[in-house]
C-alpha cells in the first residue's frame, strides 16, 4: 500500500484507526499480569498507522460485547464509522484487530475505503523497512502467506474460465485458483531461500564459537530504546527514531567489557502485542540469534505507561519460542535473562527510578549515558558466573599457549620467572579441558 494518494490532490492519505477492546485479563510467565490500557492500545495503533505515512484523521475505542462473524463490531458501531468516515473523508481505516477475510470484504463495502487489519498494518510496515535480503525475503514470505487466504478480495469479480474447445471444454482454471497456485509456488521458493539463509547464518555462529565470544543479544518491545543503548555501548551509529519498528534487520558489533572481554552485542526486531503468527514463522532465523546468546538483555521503556503489559509481551513470545517440539529457545532460557530499565531520564533519573522499585533490574539511560558502566559491570559478572579459576605454569618459550590462554580467557595474574610464566586465568570449563587436553 502506498501512504501517498493515487489521484491529483496532494498530501497524505487519510486514514481512520478504530480499536474492538476486548477487556480481559491475562497471565504472563510470572503470574497474572495488569490488563492493558484501552487508551494506550489507541495510541500503539495510532503510532503504527503513522509511521507508513498516513495522515491520522479519526481514532475509536469500541467496547466488543460479542465478535460478530460478518463484521467484527456492532451493526451501529459499523455505522459510527460509516459515517465518521464519510465526515472525514477517509480513505483508509485500520482496524487494530485480526479480521477474518469476510469481515474485512464486509467492512469495506459498508464504509466504502480500503480497510486493512492489524497484521496487514504490520506486515505494510515490514515491507517498507526491510533493508537486507534476509528481511525482504522474510517479509515477502509473510506477505504471501497473508494474502493466500484473501485472494477471494480481490478476484470475486471475476467468473470461471472454459478449457477447452467448443463444447467439449468442461471448467478450465479460475483466475483465483491461478493465483492461488502461483503465490503457494512463490512460498515454496521462498522458504528454500530462507533455509540458505539459516544454513548460512549457522556456519557464521559455528564460526564464533570457533572463536568463542560470548554473545549478549538484545530484546524487548518495539521502541524501548534498544537500537539507542546499542549504539551508546558500541559506539556504531545503526538507525535509531522515536518510532515503531525502526530496527528490522539485526546487526552485530563487538564490544570490551571492564574485565577485558571482549562479547558480542547482537541487535534485533522488536517484539509487540499479538504479534501476527506469519511474522514470528518468518522470522524464525532472526530469532535464532536470541536462541543462541549467551546473556539475552531485555530492554524495557521504563516510562511507557504500559512498561509491565509490555515486559509481559516479551516473556510471552521468549516462553513460546521455548515450547514445543521445534523449541528454539532451551528450556533454562531465564537464567541468562537481565532486565534493563531503560529511558531513566524520563523518569528523573536512575536515583528516582532505583526508589520507584527497579528490583533486580538495572536501571540506565541510553540516550545520556547514565548507568551505562554499571551494566557493563552487571554483563561482566553475569558472564563470570560460570568460569573456573586456574593457575596454570608454563614454558616462557610456549608463546602460542600463552597466547591462547590470553585469546580464550581473562588472565587475572601474570609471574614471569626464569624459563617459566606462571598464569592465574579466570575461562570456561569446557575452555579449561581444552587446554589441557591440548597440554
Amino acid at each position: 500500500m502506498s501512504a501517498e494518494r493515487t489521484d491529483n490532490r496532494a498530501g497524505p492519505t487519510p486514514a481512520a484507526v478504530i480499536l474492538p477492546w476486548e477487556k480481559h485479563g491475562r497471565t504472563g510467565p510470572d503470574g497474572p499480569v495488569a490488563t492493558r490500557a484501552a487508551e494506550a492500545r489507541l495510541a500503539e495503533a495510532v503510532g503504527l498507522a503513522a509511521s507508513i505515512g498516513v495522515a491520522i484523521v479519526h481514532s475509536a475505542i469500541f467496547p466488543l460485547r460479542t465478535r460478530r462473524p460478518s463484521t467484527l463490531l456492532g451493526e451501529g458501531q459499523v455505522e459510527a464509522v460509516r459515517t465518521a468516515a464519510a465526515e472525514h473523508r477517509v480513505e483508509l481505516v485500520v482496524v487494530d484487530a485480526a479480521l477474518s477475510p469476510v469481515q474485512q470484504r464486509n467492512l469495506e463495502r459498508s464504509w466504502g475505503c480500503k480497510v486493512i487489519d492489524r497484521t496487514g498494518l504490520i506486515l505494510e510496515i515490514f515491507g517498507e523497512r526491510a533493508r537486507t535480503r534476509e528481511g525482504s525475503l522474510q517479509v515477502e514470505l509473510a506477505h504471501l502467506e497473508y494474502q493466500r487466504t484473501r485472494l477471494v478480495r480481490s478476484w470475486t469479480h471475476l467468473e470461471r474460465q472454459r478449457g477447452g474447445f467448443g463444447f467439449l471444454g468442461g471448467p478450465g482454471e479460475s483466475q483465483i485458483e491461478i493465483d492461488r497456485r502461483l503465490i503457494g509456488e512463490r512460498i515454496v521458493k521462498l522458504k528454500k531461500e530462507l533455509e540458505q539463509v539459516r544454513r548460512t547464518r549457522g556456519l557464521h555462529r559455528r564460526a564464533r564459537e570457533k572463536v568463542p565470544n560470548p554473545v549478549v543479544a538484545l530484546v524487548g518491545y518495539t521502541n524501548a530504546g534498544k537500537s539507542t543503548l546499542f549504539n551508546a555501548l558500541t559506539g556504531a551509529s545503526v538507525y535509531a527514531q522515536n518510532q515503531l519498528f525502526a530496527t528490522l534487520d539485526p546487526t552485530m558489533r563487538a564490544i570490551q567489557l571492564p574485565s577485558g572481554r571482549t562479547v558480542i552485542l547482537s541487535d534485533t526486531v522488536g517484539f509487540i502485542s499479538e504479534l501476527p503468527t506469519q511474522l514470528v514463522e518468518a522470522f524464525r532465523a532472526t530469532l535464532e540469534e536470541v536462541a543462541a546468546a549467551d546473556v539475552i538483555l531485555h530492554v524495557r521503556d521504563a516510562a511507557h505507561p504500559d512498561s509491565a503489559a509490555q515486559r509481559a509481551d516479551v516473556l510471552s513470545v521468549l516462553t513460546e519460542m521455548a515450547e514445543g517440539p521445534d523449541a528454539a529457545l532451551d528450556p533454562d532460557w531465564q537464567s541468562r535473562f537481565l532486565e534493563v530499565l531503560n529511558k531513566a531520564d524520563l523518569l528523573g533519573g536512575i536515583s528516582e527510578l532505583a526508589q520507584s522499585g527497579a528490583g533486580d533490574a538495572i536501571a540506565v539511560s541510553a540516550l545520556t549515558g547514565e548507568g551505562l558502566e554499571t551494566l557493563r559491570a552487571a554483563l561482566d559478572a553475569r558472564l563470570s558466573a560460570g568460569l573456573v579459576v586456574a593457575e596454570l605454569d608454563l614454558p616462557a618459550a610456549d608463546g602460542a599457549a600463552i597466547a591462547w590462554l590470553y585469546e580464550h580467557g581473562e588472565v587475572l595474574a601474570r609471574e614471569d620467572r626464569e624459563g617459566m610464566v606462571r598464569l592465574q586465568v579466570r575461562l570456561a570449563p569446557a575452555d579449561l579441558g581444552r587446554f589441557e587436553q591440548r597440554a
